[in-house]
């Protein structure tokens, strides 16, 4: 199984920006989301996460924005942020979007959220933002400022509910360069029969190759979403992905 790479673009008052640990403020802004989605389609992406943090962080919406990036792109878009009742869910829908994630909703109203499994499938992916609390994991929600519960009880109930795919970011990794949480991403996917794709804490190749390394000793991580460091040119969209592709070849 080839291990799929992600670049990100998250979408702030319009424009695409990096956060530092998720932290609303903390911004570093790269221009137009369209432009950058586009650079990541040339330089090879075969998918692009496309994250409305406005909508996440419940201050806000780009969805006719996000709405006009997806249709410009050739490519298959993962498509996040604010999704969390039916309205939301019929317009990221309409996007045509490959698929839709959940997250603060699969936490707050887990009822709606078996519905939308049962509904779409393997059309939506469950995000689970992880915070280390008190010596425990916990998932955190609304823009990662609630605690949304015990991640091993929440995985499990979601596991229960038909869920198909896991986005699993370490929220003390995301932003900050300093490399991927490979123990918690081998744990969750050990936990669980859904892929997990990788988020936070991408510095460097070396990352990307080792989780590419974790995942064909048959850990079932999938894909690692990219972000900062891309943006911040520590390395290629071309470069990670010839590097990766030898792990599977």
């Amino acid at each position: 199984m080839s291990f799929t790479l992600l670049p990100a673009v998250d979408v702030v008052d319009g424009q695409a920006v990096r956060l530092v640990q998720g932290e609303a403020g903390t911004e570093t802004g790269y221009g137009s989301p369209l432009e950058a989605a586009l650079n990541w389609q040339s330089g090879g992406a075969e998918w692009v996460h496309l994250v409305d943090l406005d909508a996440a962080f419940g201050r806000g919406s780009n969805a006719e924005l996000l709405a006009e990036v997806v249709g410009r792109l050739d490519l298959r878009v993962e498509l996040s942020g604010g999704i969390r009742d039916d309205e939301s869910l019929d317009r990221a829908l309409s996007t045509g979007a490959a698929r839709l994630n959940l997250g603060t909703a699969a936490l707050e109203q887990p009822e709606w959220c078996r519905k939308v499994l049962a509904e779409h499938g393997e059309k939506i992916a469950i995000g689970l933002d992880v915070k280390m609390i008190d010596g425990r994991r916990r998932v955190a929600g609304r823009g990662w400022t609630s605690d949304g519960g015990d991640l091993w009880e929440v995985l499990a109930r979601l596991d229960a509910d038909g869920a198909t795919r896991y986005i699993v970011t370490d929220v003390s990794k995301d932003g900050t360069l300093q490399g991927p949480n490979v123990e918690l991403l081998t744990e969750v996917a050990k936990a669980t029969t859904a892929p997990v794709i990788a988020s936070g804490g991408i510095s460097e190749v070396a990352d990307l190759v080792r989780l590419a390394e974790v995942a064909a000793t048959g850990v079932n991580i999938e894909g690692s979403i990219i972000g900062k460091a891309l943006y911040a040119g520590r390395f290629t969209l071309p470069e990670a992905i010839e590097a990766v592709g030898a792990v599977s070849a």
